[in-house]
This record gives C-alpha cells, structure tokens and sequence, in this order.
C-alpha cells in the first residue's frame, strides 16, 4: 500500500522531517504491520521533479490495513493534515530479505513495469520473480517487494537500500528513507506467496 502527498515546489520539507521525527514511532507496534518505509522526494534531488511524502506499507493482515485506514490511529492525522489521498493497494506476489536486513535503510526505489494487453502473464510474473530473487542477494538491499496492480495491469517493485538504490534499478523512482517501522517484518513470507 502507498499513497502520495505531492506538496507545492517551495515546500519546506523540513516541516515532512520533523512531522517524522516527532510522530514516525507510532507505528513501531502496529498489529498487521510488516513493514513502513517513511519516503520522501525532494524536488531537483536524485531527479525527483517534486516535493513529496509517500509511505510505503507492507501489511501481512489485510484486516489491520482495513482497520488503519478507517478505523482511527496514524491515517487519521494525514488526513487531518493534508486531507484524504488515493491509496494505492496492490497484490502482494513475493518478498525477498536482502543482507542488508538488520541495518536501517537509507533509500528506496519502485519501479513500475507495464503489463502489455498482449503479454503473458504467467511469463511475466515469473521472469519478474526470478529478478526479485536475483535482486534479493544485492549488497546493500535491506528488503524488496514484487506486487502487481491488475487494476493497471502492471508490476510493482519496491525496495529498501542501506545507503542508495543503485543505477541499475534504470527507471525506478527513487526515495528518501526517514525511518522504518517494522513491528512485523519476521511475519512477512519470504519468497513468492503461493
């Protein structure tokens, strides 16, 4: 799950750190929470055209992502802050542990891969899993994720880095890591989900 705060090119994103540094603890315990990566962008750095505030969730109870999102705690005060944004929920195909995993993460990346109307799918999602596998022995990855949006019909891959994504992750997106919670992260299953 992810959502996007794109925030007007002259923001202080000062203001982003500190709400980070002051409130970023408060999932730390969150039943259902495998993991939260606190993201930003800031615009002209590592060539992000935007300010922005982007969490990215990796929950192993779908229940406790329902319950986050309308049932009171930490989504309330983002949407008391910068009101209600569209949360993106895809659907989970594999994690990979990095050896990176017991370091705190620095930087992220998602990259995002069309799923042509003509492509094969079961070729697809399992050349996209052989590279996640791949991806999982990478010095300096803390953890990835492959899910797929079919709302879109595309791949999602998200992934934690110690220091920063390397440039060979080509057009991923690339983030700011403020801080992990990860009440759940031995919860997750490792490789595929099925």
């Amino acid at each position: 799950m992810q959502y996007d705060i794109t925030l007007p090119a002259d923001y202080d994103m000062t203001t982003i750190r500190e709400r980070v540094a002051t409130r970023g603890h408060a999932l730390d315990d969150r039943a259902g929470l495998g993991l939260k990566a606190y993201l930003i962008r800031e615009r002209g750095a590592a060539g992000s055209p935007v300010n922005q505030y982007a969490p990215f969730y990796l929950w192993h109870d779908a229940g406790r992502m329902g319950e986050f999102l309308v049932g009171g705690g930490g989504f309330q005060g983002i949407v008391a802050d910068f009101g209600r944004p569209a949360v993106r929920q895809w659907t989970g195909l594999a994690v990979e542990p990095g050896p990176a995993r017991g370091t705190a993460p620095r930087a992220a990346s998602r990259l995002l891969t069309p799923l042509p109307e003509t492509a094969d799918l079961t070729v697809c999602v399992a050349e996209a899993l052989a590279g996640l596998r791949a991806l999982g022995g990478s010095a300096g990855l803390h953890t990835a994720a492959l899910a797929l949006d079919p709302d879109r019909w595309r791949l999602v891959t998200f992934a934690l880095w110690e220091r920063e994504a390397p440039g060979a992750h080509g057009d991923a997106e690339r983030y700011e890591v403020l801080h992990v919670s990860t009440p759940g992260l031995a919860l997750l299953p490792e490789g595929r989900a099925w």
